[in-house]
């Protein structure tokens, strides 16, 4: 992503050890890491938070709140919505809109080179992330 040694991600997973996993693997790559154990975690403290990341990796299956939930409220946040998301994840992310999606188990590599990817492209303008707002009612 970007400039290595400056770019950040924030992981979104309630499983700790797939978080530790993705926080060292991230870190050896140069990136900042900083993590989050549900949707509404992140957005606490992407919302008060003096930084933010240039890519979020999420998981969808956590409790308080999940993924889609988490997507949803992302997107309806104008200093928010603009903030690229790799969904990774065992789970079929249904309509919700991401800019990129691995399926767990996911190699690093696999990683590494979508967030690469996501650094490489604009974020979503305002009809897009409308657009993206929506998702599977079965997720809510």
């Amino acid at each position: 992503m970007g400039h290595r040694g400056r770019a950040a991600v924030m992981v979104v997973d309630d499983d700790a050890s797939v978080r530790e996993m993705l926080v060292e693997i991230l870190q050896l790559s140069g990136l900042r890491v900083w993590c989050a154990a549900n949707g509404r975690d992140a957005l606490a403290r992407l919302r008060c938070g003096d930084e933010r990341p240039d890519a979020i990796v999420l998981d969808l299956e956590m409790p308080v709140m999940n993924g889609w939930q988490f997507r949803r409220e992302q997107l309806r946040d104008p200093a928010l919505a603009d903030i690229p998301v790799l969904i990774a994840s065992g789970s079929d992310p249904g309509a919700i809109h991401a800019h990129a999606h691995l399926r767990k188990p996911y190699c690093v590599d696999d990683l590494l080179g979508a967030l690469e990817d996501l650094a490489a492209r604009a974020p979503l303008d305002g009809d897009e992330a409308q657009a993206a707002v929506g998702g599977p009612e079965a997720h809510p």
